[in-house]
């Protein structure tokens, strides 16, 4: 993607302006991002994932004073009839099952990818709406069909209800209003109040993004490099000098020090949090499973599955919580497949055989699949944009 180049998307700036300007800072709301948006994914294919084991949904029903929520999957008679009211159906991860939502989401890799997370589509009736709350992460609205109207807010005041089975704000203040039509979008950074409220049948496209807290952070690394100690040989701990205590309850100061020095070792493996931070983020998302595949097209070019994940750093590259030290050509052509999420024969023609085992693996694993290379990421937009206006 050149993010020097203004883009409809993001209301004519650059992606460069975008970032500068506006992520995690101020709002920005673009008429027609996507020009005659066709929708990738309508109302009766998400009811249909909706009904599947595996696919993350919800689904809220408002009445006066009082919200409830259910968890999927959902049978197509357990959903409330189209012509009920103040009703709202959410389904998580609609990238990780379709490919055209998939292609969509692949408009937002100007930000890192490492934080991009997954694009949720909410179907509401008229009405519908999940209440006045803010999210900890950025996040794109995007309306695919009928109009949405939303209001948003600085909001100072972050008391959540306690009465209801979801968070939704207390005292609500809403600063600005937008109604939005098909094509329209609403960048909002962290923690900006907004609520959206289904004029008529509505869907939207939420691409949101992923904020890990520093707890979690520290959690998940601090385990994976405990896995990577636990491969090595571990020295027991030994007091052949400890005395006799009458006060036996007492830790030993050299069981401490024999404590910090084992978290400091763990800490101090070269190139040891580097690798963990990037097995945590190429981890798929639980309930992803992959089918086995068929490397024999190869040397045709390949693409990334849409559920896989890859990253890399500069000694690096990871792929679906698996992480491979690369250097020379074979680290580039990683990279740009990281980047580019597929290769052309012309790129595979100078791999190395070292790096071609490693494609195949993945083709077999499902990871990846062999052929002809499909059309860049970053071209996908035309296809959303090929509805002829009435």
């Amino acid at each position: 993607m050149d993010i020097q180049q203004t883009l409809a998307l993001l209301g004519g700036l650059t992606p460069a302006q975008f970032m500068r300007r506006h992520w995690q800072k101020k709002p920005l709301l673009v008429r027609q991002a996507i020009p005659r948006f066709a929708p990738p994914v309508l109302r009766a294919a998400l009811f249909a994932l909706a009904a599947r084991e595996g696919v993350e949904s919800r689904l809220l029903h408002s009445t006066p004073g009082a919200w409830k929520l259910r968890h999927g999957p959902f049978s197509r008679r357990a959903l409330p009839a189209l012509q009920q009211p103040d009703w709202t159906l959410l389904v998580q991860g609609v990238d990780l099952h379709d490919d055209a939502a998939h292609a969509l989401l692949q408009q937002f890799r100007f930000v890192p990818e490492a934080r991009l997370d997954d694009l949720m589509i909410s179907y509401a009736s008229d009405g519908g709406g999940v209440g006045p709350h803010f999210d900890s992460y950025d996040v794109f609205l995007l309306q695919a069909h009928g109009r949405r109207r939303w209001r948003i807010g600085r909001q100072k005041d972050l008391a959540l209800r306690s009465d209801l089975p979801l968070k939704v704000l207390a005292h609500f203040a809403p600063e600005e209003e937008f109604v939005l039509d098909p094509g329209d979008m609403l960048y909002l950074p962290p923690r900006y109040a907004h609520d959206g409220i289904a004029e008529g049948e509505c869907m939207t496209y939420s691409i949101g993004f992923r904020a890990p807290a520093r707890a979690e952070l520290a959690h998940e690394l601090l385990l994976r490099l405990a896995d990577d100690v636990g491969d090595a040989p571990s020295r027991l701990y030994r007091d052949a000098g400890q005395p006799a205590l009458s006060n036996p309850a007492a830790i030993p100061a050299e069981l401490q020090a024999f404590a910090h020095a084992a978290l400091s070792r763990a800490l101090a493996q070269p190139l040891g949090l580097e690798r963990a931070l990037g097995a945590y983020l190429t981890e798929p998302k639980p309930g992803v499973w992959f089918e086995a595949g068929d490397a024999s097209a190869l040397r045709k070019g390949l693409h990334l599955d849409r559920r896989s994940r890859m990253l890399y750093d500069a000694q690096h590259v990871f792929m679906n919580g698996e992480s491979y030290r690369a250097a020379g050509h074979d680290a580039r052509l990683m990279r740009r497949l990281a980047d580019e999420r597929q290769l052309t024969a012309r790129d595979l023609a100078r791999a190395s055989d070292a790096a071609l085992e490693l494609l195949a693996s993945w083709c077999d694993a499902g990871w990846a699949h062999a052929g002809s290379a499909r059309c860049a990421p970053g071209n996908a937009a035309v296809a959303f944009a090929a509805r002829p206006s009435a």
